[in-house]
């Protein structure tokens, strides 16, 4: 209910204004973003590799309100994965997109622009031995973002596509996408949303969400666990060794700069674990669900910001 609230207030103008002038969040953006350029997204790349580890990086950005925002957007991709291609960083690394980023939510127009520009983004990640994973927004947008996944998996069947268990339909998604080749990553969800269309009670999501992995695990696609719940996280690995799948045939995702300890536990036991790595400018959208998913961050935040 607190994340609900505060993810409703981050929308208004003038929360925005108080968190973005406030000293304490570049402090705390500082723990989940990776920097604001190109280089320091593929410097912090680089050593989450050489730790083994692997990424997916995202550009942040979402307030897209013109074409030519989308097509910076799309082009600071392309750039993106031509350099991770030069440095030969892919396939360890690869890249997270928001359609609404590159145009999904323009009012005209709006989905053929966001396939255009994926599919442009998408030929740089074959280009540079890499691949792509579309992120999952609020529910206004999936029927949509599922559109352009099969659109893109025409010629690019590696394409992935993350879905959110807080989702009524969600369950139906996963056992529709749980074919082989299909790179699915499972999250939670981070959207306040309404009751018409995704549970409100904390343990109806997570509910929600081992049924979904249940499906995505006994499916022959590649299941991408994206949780940092040990609950989850304990009954991913029992799945796993239930159903006696490879360590190279799922993967778990966790945040930049949240539960390294247990990220290098995973990787110690053999299993794979990419680390979802945000960079730009453009962090609020991205702190604000990072804030309402943690309450510890939301406290320290509130604590600094209003003391002297």
């Amino acid at each position: 209910m607190l994340g609900h609230t505060l993810l409703a207030a981050s929308r208004k103008p003038p929360v925005r204004r108080l968190v973005t002038s406030a000293g304490v969040s570049r402090r705390l953006v500082d723990r989940f973003v990776a920097g604001d350029g190109l280089d320091d997204a593929v410097d912090t790349a680089r050593n989450l590799l050489a730790d083994g580890l692997s990424v997916t990086i995202d550009h942040l950005g979402e307030d897209t309100h013109t074409l030519s925002q989308a097509t910076d957007t799309r082009d600071a991709y392309i750039a993106l994965l031509d350099v991770l291609g030069g440095f030969a960083l892919t396939p360890g690394a690869e890249v997270s997109l928001k359609l609404s980023a590159i145009g999904q939510a323009l009012p005209e127009d709006g989905h053929r622009v966001a396939l255009d520009n994926a599919r442009a983004i998408c030929l740089a990640a074959e280009r540079a031995g890499s691949t792509v994973t579309l992120d999952m927004e609020d529910h206004t947008t999936v029927d949509s973002t599922l559109a352009i996944l099969r659109e893109l998996r025409h010629d690019h069947p590696w394409v992935g596509v993350a879905l959110q268990s807080a989702l009524h339909r969600t369950e139906a998604d996963c056992a529709a996408l749980a074919h082989t080749g299909s790179r699915v990553r499972l999250v939670k969800g981070a959207y306040a949303e309404p009751a018409t269309v995704a549970h409100q009670r904390k343990a109806d999501v997570d509910l929600a969400y081992v049924r979904c992995l249940k499906t995505l695990m006994a499916g022959g696609g590649y299941p991408m666990v994206a949780t940092h719940d040990p609950r989850m996280i304990a009954i991913t690995e029992h799945l796993v060794a239930a159903t006696g799948r490879a360590a190279t045939s799922y993967e778990f995702q966790m945040l930049h700069g949240i539960r390294v300890t247990e990220q290098h536990r995973l990787r110690d036991a053999g299993a794979q674990v990419r680390v979802y790595l945000p960079y730009g400018s453009d962090w609020y959208g991205y702190f604000m669900r990072r804030l309402a998913e943690r309450p510890a961050n939301l406290t320290f935040f509130l604590r600094s910001l209003f003391s002297r």
